[in-house]
């Protein structure tokens, strides 16, 4: 197809990881961040945007991706929930003292910014477009996400080193 940017099958397919990742790095579970993803090419369905090219695309995938998962944490069944039984098994979690585990210890505001960035390799201007911030705004953000990340890793660092 000439304009593969065009065709929601193509775009599932090529970005579906991408908008995948982006969801777990501001949820930080699975099952939520799969929820992120049906609601994102959902909408893909029901807006059928005009893109010009392959990377509009995908910018417009990941702003939608990153609202979402806004909006995500916004619903009103979120504030209803309560804490888990002891009875009923912990979930998986990241491997202790690992950069994954880093970077979703951190705060939102901050995660999300670090993972666009380092996985899924996009530029300062380009994440303050996703987002809808300055790239100002997103400079300090993955300075200050830096900043707290080597904190966290020389801390583990330390920890491991003591045993």
């Amino acid at each position: 197809m000439d304009q593969w940017w065009n065709d929601p099958a193509e775009l599932a397919g090529r970005y579906a990881g991408e908008v995948f990742r982006l969801a777990y790095a501001r949820t930080g579970r699975r099952a939520d961040s799969e929820d992120v993803m049906q609601e994102v090419f959902l909408r893909l369905l029901r807006a059928r945007p005009a893109f010009r090219d392959g990377d509009h695309a995908r910018a417009w995938l990941l702003r939608v991706a990153s609202n979402c998962a806004n909006d995500w944490f916004r619903a009103p069944w979120r504030r209803r929930e309560a804490p888990l039984s002891d009875a009923l098994p912990a979930p998986e979690a990241p491997r202790p003292g690992g950069a994954l585990e880093a970077v979703l210890a951190l705060p939102p505001k901050y995660r999300i910014p670090i993972h666009l960035y380092y996985y899924e390799e996009l530029s300062v201007a380009e994440i303050a477009a996703v987002l809808g911030r300055s790239e100002g705004a997103v400079k300090t953000q993955l300075f200050r996400a830096r900043a707290m990340l080597r904190d966290l890793l020389k801390e583990d660092e330390d920890v491991s080193e003591g045993l």
